[in-house]
């Protein structure tokens, strides 16, 4: 089964607040069997547009990541990060298929 991934980008407006979303997030995240892969970090943009910290965040499943996103202690957590911050989520499928060189 393929796993499921949340990618984020986020600018935020008001640091100290974006830490309750934050904290209000880690649980949810967690019941759901999420693992951050990235969380913010250093990055280049060589091609598009950007936003100023970048997530990406693996479920164990595409299902998982749907179910977390839609739960009700993760939606009072979008809650708290919207009036805060301007971002973009992508919940996607991951892939299993053949890679190059296969």
């Amino acid at each position: 089964m393929a796993k499921g991934y949340w990618m984020g980008r986020v600018d935020v407006h008001d640091l100290e607040a974006y830490k309750k979303y934050v904290s209000a997030n880690a649980g949810p995240i967690s019941r759901h069997g999420g693992r951050f892969l990235v969380r913010g970090g250093e990055h280049q943009v060589p091609e598009g547009s950007t936003r100023s910290r970048h997530v990406v965040i693996e479920f164990p499943s595409y299902k998982e990541a749907l179910d977390c996103y839609n739960s009700e202690d993760y939606q009072h957590a979008v809650s708290l990060r919207t009036p805060v911050s301007d971002g973009d989520i992508v919940i996607v499928e991951g892939y299993d298929g053949p890679q190059p060189g296969d």
